[in-house]
């Protein structure tokens, strides 16, 4: 035998009937981005390593530790990439989309890949939902991609969100703080991990992100300087009116004066949407605005917000009675009966067949099975129904189904049982 080989660690394989709930639930989603006038965007799965590098920051542990990086053929640097808001940024560079009617509305669906420990929900290739809205307005975009997602997550069948959210202000506002904060943890240094001492000279705000109890005390203290003491007046008025937005559109948040968000380029507002049933794990995307990301991949000023969410962790924590669990139905079984058959004296009558039932737009399948087995085929396939052709059916221009879910049988007219057969599948 040969040898025998296993998906990568850290991947996956997506089999049926589990395939089919990731469709759907992708299917609702670019029925809901639809509505917003969103389109979709499929960029390469490689890039530019100085892509990432310096659209998402090198502060972050995704450029620092997490990129899958390699060296072609032809000695260029290229990362898998591991998040997809710069690959949409420089495309609408790249392609031109500045010069059409802003803002420009695109969504994506995809692979991504990150280095990083394999556990319960984190896979090495993980899959994203996400969109983003280039060129924008300010508040009001930050509270139509807000409106968007919750729109979506309650079409999931999510009922308990809330969004978490705060204002991590303009460029200049985020460099008044960090400077702030870099002088009060100077002389605290020896206190912070390896990464935060890193982060203290690259990007201190990301050190509010730490999951150490100890540096989370270090930032909450009194003399720590807080992040809305450096916000400027226009900054605290786009975040006001994000506030209006979504009161007016009666979506519950609560703002969160230590969330920043994870990645170097985001400005103005940034959120979480959670689902509070879901206990201490309870987070299921986020994202937030930015400003400078597309100047810094050779466009112009341009407004951007936009979300990611994780659709391996969505999967994981998807309702049970989500729309998107509803199994469809299976494929009818048409079952050859009698030796003729057996023999394949009428293979272009059952393959006619087959295709006047796929022309009425119902799923089928010949079977394999006979008696029981054909049964248990049916069930483990979520099949409506069987349909049985033998040689007096052929004859009389009959047909003989066996309704699962009754375990009626009936024989009927051709024409008949595929109206039936339709029925069940419109249903």
């Amino acid at each position: 035998m040969g040898k025998r080989f296993q998906a990568p660690k850290g991947t996956r394989d997506l089999l049926p009937p589990e395939a089919a709930v990731w469709a759907r639930v992708e299917e609702i989603a670019r029925r809901v981005f639809a509505l917003y006038g969103y389109r979709e965007i499929r960029t390469p799965i490689f890039e530019d390593t100085e892509l990432f590098a310096r659209g998402v920051g090198e502060s972050t542990d995704i450029v620092g530790k997490e990129m899958y990086t390699f060296t072609d053929r032809g000695g260029r640097s290229l990362t898998l990439r591991p998040e997809s808001t710069a690959p949409v940024c420089r495309a609408y560079v790249e392609h031109g989309m500045q010069t059409l009617p802003q803002p420009v509305r695109l969504f994506y669906i995809g692979p991504q890949f990150r280095y990083e420990r394999p556990q319960k929900g984190r896979f090495r290739q993980f899959h994203q939902i996400g969109a983003e809205l280039l060129g924008g307005k300010g508040a009001e975009s930050d509270a139509e991609v807000l409106q968007m997602l919750f729109r979506f997550l309650r079409e999931l069948g999510f009922t308990d969100l809330k969004v978490y959210l705060n204002s991590v202000g303009d460029r200049a506002s985020r460099a008044a703080y960090g400077a702030a904060l870099r002088q009060y943890l100077l002389p605290l240094k020896e206190r912070l991990s390896e990464d935060s001492r890193r982060r203290l000279d690259s990007n201190p705000l990301r050190i509010l992100d730490t999951k150490s109890v100890e540096e989370q005390e270090l930032v909450r203290r009194d003399a720590a300087p807080k992040l809305e003491d450096f916000i400027s007046p226009p900054a605290a008025a786009h975040f006001r009116r994000v506030l209006t937005f979504l009161e007016s559109s009666g979506i519950p948040y609560e703002k969160d004066d230590r969330l920043v968000r994870g990645l170097d380029y985001y400005t103005n507002t940034v959120f979480e949407i959670v689902s509070e049933g879901l206990g201490a794990q309870n987070a299921i995307c986020g994202g937030g605005a930015y400003e400078g990301l597309v100047e810094e991949l050779g466009g112009p000023p341009t407004y951007g917000v936009g979300f990611a969410i994780g659709e391996d962790r969505l999967l994981e924590v998807l309702p049970a009675d989500s729309p998107a669990r509803r199994t469809a139905a299976g494929p009818v079984l048409v079952s050859i009966v009698g030796k003729a058959f057996s023999e394949g004296g009428a293979g272009a009558d059952v393959v006619g067949l087959l295709e006047e039932l796929r022309e009425a737009g119902i799923a089928c399948q010949e079977a394999a099975g006979r008696g029981s087995r054909l049964f248990e085929l049916a069930e483990s396939l979520g099949s409506p129904a069987i349909v049985f052709l033998g040689e007096d059916e052929l004859a009389a221009g009959t047909l003989s189904i066996r309704t699962l879910a009754t375990r009626e049988q009936k024989t009927l007219p051709r024409s008949e049982t595929i109206e039936r057969l339709a029925a069940l599948f419109r249903t």
